[in-house]
């Protein structure tokens, strides 16, 4: 294996033997520096579907980098920690990540909450941190967002669009598209469920909809017959559910159950298999909104998605897959800058590294799997696209791709 040792100073020393990468292929990189990229994701438990789909997106990037030597001299390696949905844990494992003199960046998590925990960690450690998944406008733009943007972060990215573009594309088309006109709205109390609910009650009465009822759940609750009854009650036509699978999956099932044969319409943190494995017939009809447009239509995603099936991986690349491929690629290719403005080399120095990868990420122009990957100054992806899907016939179809200005 390659034996890479760090002095005291922090800088990187170069070490010379054969090596066999993550894919399990040989290589005999003579002298070749190892550079991490950490990987924080729920891997287990809740939202582990969509969590798992994140670290092998991210390992199938790094291993076409090792195979195809993207940065001459340098073998990258994918360390994945666990964060279980959990903003404390979402924490420590930052810590862990900018303790390794050897990590250069960090993707993810999934989580908006988790996110907000990292965010001072990767920024004392001037290391850059690109999540595939989160969604919440207050990481990139600030808390007073809506009235002053403010940027608090620069080692904070994201190839994700924000809520702020799929709540409000969530109610343009369940008022135009669907012909809804009276929806409940209800949301599982977290950063990510809270803010996005917030944004589709706010745009669904600008479009002339009718908000009937709000409330909110806990994470963990399985009955959800109270709300079931508030709903039926109300006379929606619409339930709009700002949270994740775990919840949403229930509360459809004991809907219908309840005669409430209306559909419920999430966003991408219900984007899943598994939400239909859980539910079964009760998903039918049920929508949702996800990042970007299918990957299975991206002509360069085509040998991503057979990777991932032929290596076996679990979860589900689906919702962010080729979307943490792309935030990795982004920090590889950040580091071949770095190299390619020191001589070829890569800086022996880990914080004159990292700031440079900052830099470089920020620069990012590239196609990736998703389109073309760039940043704005908040550090937000300029891809706006978005995709409502639809379970029909016990799967997710594609129903309506574009941006929020499509629908108005």
């Amino acid at each position: 294996m390659i034996l890479t040792s760090v002095l005291t100073t922090g800088a990187l020393t170069l070490t010379a033997c054969g090596s066999r990468d993550d894919s399990g292929d040989k290589s005999g990189d003579s002298g070749a520096t190892t550079l991490t990229i950490g990987v924080d994701a729920p891997l287990s438990g809740e939202n582990s579907t969509t969590g798992l789909g994140i670290q092998y997106g991210a390992q199938i990037a790094v291993d076409d980098a090792n195979k195809n030597n993207w940065v001459p001299g340098v073998k990258f390696k994918l360390k994945a920690l666990d964060d279980k949905a959990q903003p404390a844990t979402g924490q420590s494992n930052a810590t862990t990540f900018t303790g390794d003199k050897t990590a250069v960046g960090a993707v993810g998590p999934l989580n908006s909450g988790v996110a907000q925990t990292m965010q001072q960690v990767f920024a004392s450690a001037n290391m850059v941190q690109i999540s595939p998944a989160n969604t919440a406008p207050e990481l990139t733009q600030g808390k007073n967002w809506q009235t002053d943007k403010k940027r608090p972060f620069k080692t904070y990215f994201r190839t994700a669009t924000t809520d702020e573009l799929q709540g409000s594309f969530a109610a343009g088309y369940a008022y135009n598209g669907l012909k809804k006109k009276k929806a409940f709205v209800v949301d599982d109390k977290q950063t990510y469920g809270a803010g996005l609910a917030k944004i589709f009650n706010e745009q669904f009465k600008k479009f002339g909809g009718k908000v009937v009822g709000t409330d909110h759940v806990n994470t963990g609750d399985k009955d959800f017959g109270s709300l079931v009854t508030k709903i039926k009650n109300s006379g929606a036509d619409l339930l709009y559910y700002g949270g994740q699978y775990d919840e949403s999956a229930l509360i459809t099932k004991q809907l219908k159950d309840a005669g409430v044969k209306i559909p419920l319409f999430g966003g991408d943190g219900m984007y899943a298999s598994t939400y239909i494995e859980a539910a079964g017939k009760a998903a039918e009809g049920d929508l949702v909104t996800a990042i970007g447009v299918p990957a299975d239509t991206l002509p360069a995603a085509k040998q991503f998605i057979q990777t991932y099936k032929d290596k076996g991986y679990k979860g589900d690349y689906g919702a962010y897959g080729a979307y943490a491929y792309d935030a990795t690629t982004a920090i590889i290719k950040a580091v071949k800058a770095a190299a390619d403005a020191n001589g070829g080399k890569v800086p022996t120095d880990i914080n004159d590294l990292r700031s440079k990868v900052v830099d470089g990420v920020q620069k990012s122009d590239f196609e990736g799997l998703t389109g073309k990957v760039s940043f704005d100054q908040y550090g937000d992806t300029t891809n706006k696209q978005l995709t409502v899907y639809q379970v029909e016939k016990g799967a997710w179809k594609a129903v309506e791709t574009g941006t929020p200005d499509d629908l108005q």
